[in-house]
């Protein structure tokens, strides 16, 4: 195993977020109230979210927002956070590649979710809010923001998507040991999670149920807000910190990347890697090609439609402009929980719109058949969700073995897969299949679609 790091100093972690929107030419739709269609004002987002993370959400003008000085002394705690150069992979794929990775794992709690966490959590007790709800795929989202609300002393309800809940049982722990309530979803205690059983008593559910049932308790409980891990414009905020600090590390190395891939979900870590980088392209006109890999199972960018949508199943959220595969899409339950999502945020989902980005899909057992070489190469197990990226990585790598020309790739190891091992176990075991999604599918979730908003 061969790697170089490449680290920052303390002093190098940003002061400030990069707001991508505020560069683009063509910005994303607005988001519209369900019941006017009208574009939403902040005021209307205000009973569910932090007004100081509302402001920005809709902030489409400055292109640099300060990071505060108490989130700032909190990524201290893991920031700055390694780039490496994964000698050990290019070797073993005999690749004139030079693949580098930004290293997320390192946090506290596992993955990259902490650089929103504290954030959201940090406005929420500026604004003298005592409750959360959230919601959560795999675990990674939900341990990140049981030990931000625990440090802010602030009381937290988590819905953890059912098929996670029994799959990942320590992130469960994690979240539990940390004092937060972890409720698997669908669940008895919201209209939304009762309907949802009523209908399908086996549902194992997804993130779009779990979104419902967090938003329907933080509306119906005093002194009580939402916060979410993805797809809304202030979470790829804070992410940016990511990519900025991989801007430095980069130079450091002596290259610039040709290609920059990360795992997609709601786009959370694929933001915050990439957004800095697309900056270049926007502003500088540089040459940058930027990847997104979804699972195969779940593809809203490869094969979605982009048109306005619910964020979640239940229909509680306003209507947001996206590549979707339908909000009462139910995704087939792959390891890669966070993943398991219909659509994608509207800020990736007008870059993708406007060709200033790719997207690739993969199967489950091309991920895990990556992670595996990844780990042995490495020494670094990955979570299933950022094997998607590392298959993306590897596929470049090895066009570059036929082309026989260099290229550098760089892409976000957005968590480590320790709490992942009975996933492993069943891939190792040969228990684990690929899951395809048939057209049919896809246009029937559509086609409902367009029912419900016309």
């Amino acid at each position: 195993m061969e790697s170089k790091k490449f680290l920052l100093q303390e002093k190098d972690i940003p002061t400030a977020w990069y707001n991508i929107v505020a560069d683009m030419e063509n910005k994303p739709l607005p988001p519209l109230n369900p019941k006017t269609k009208e574009p939403l004002k902040p005021e209307d987002l205000y009973p569910l979210f932090a007004k100081g993370l509302v402001d920005q959400e809709m902030n489409q003008t400055d292109a640099w927002i300060e990071i505060p000085e108490e989130v700032r002394d909190m990524y201290k705690i893991w920031r700055p956070t390694p780039l490496v150069r994964a000698y050990g992979l290019e070797k073993a794929l005999d690749t004139p590649a030079h693949i580098y990775f930004k290293n997320e794992s390192v946090s506290p709690v596992g993955s990259h979710k902490l650089n929103s966490a504290i954030p959201q959590a940090y406005f929420c007790k500026k604004e003298g809010i005592r409750h959360l709800t959230t919601e959560t795929g795999a675990g990674q989202w939900g341990a990140a923001m049981s030990m931000a609300t625990q440090h802010f002393g602030i009381d937290l309800k988590v819905f953890m998507v059912k098929v996670s809940y029994n799959q990942k049982p320590y992130r469960r722990s994690i979240m539990q040991t940390f004092g937060a309530e972890v409720i698997a979803s669908p669940s008895m205690s919201t209209r939304a999670g009762r309907d949802i059983i009523t209908k399908h008593p086996n549902y194992q559910g997804s993130l779009g149920t779990a979104i419902s049932e967090a938003v329907e308790l933080a509306m119906q409980t005093p002194n009580c807000k939402y916060v979410l891990g993805s797809v809304l414009n202030h979470v790829m905020l804070h992410q940016t910190v990511i990519g900025l600090e991989a801007e430095k590390q980069m130079e450091m190395a002596g290259e610039y990347p040709d290609v920059v891939i990360a795992c997609f979900g709601g786009g959370s870590n694929f933001s915050g890697i990439a957004f800095p980088f697309l900056r270049h392209k926007l502003t500088q006109g540089k040459n940058i090609r930027i990847v997104a890999a979804e699972p195969a199972s779940c593809p809203k960018l490869t094969r979605g439609q982009f048109q306005y949508d619910f964020g979640d199943e239940a229909g509680y959220t306003p209507l947001l402009p996206m590549f979707t595969l339908g909000h009462n899409f139910a995704p087939a339950n792959i390891h890669a929980g966070g993943l398991r999502y219909h659509g994608a945020g509207s800020i990736v989902s007008q870059l993708k719109k406007d060709g200033l980005m790719d997207a690739v899909d993969i199967q489950q057992l091309e991920t895990f058949k990556a992670a595996t070489l990844f780990a042995q190469s490495e020494g670094i197990i990955p979570a299933p969700e950022s094997s998607h990226a590392i298959a993306a990585a590897i596929r470049e790598a090895e066009q570059a073995k036929i082309e026989g020309k260099p290229r550098t790739i760089l892409f976000n190891l957005s968590g480590h897969g320790l709490i992942d091992m009975a996933a492993y176990d069943q891939y190792l075991a040969g228990d684990l299949t690929n899951y395809e999604v048939t057209d049919a599918d896809v246009e029937k979730n559509l086609s409902e679609i367009e029912k419900i908003i016309k």
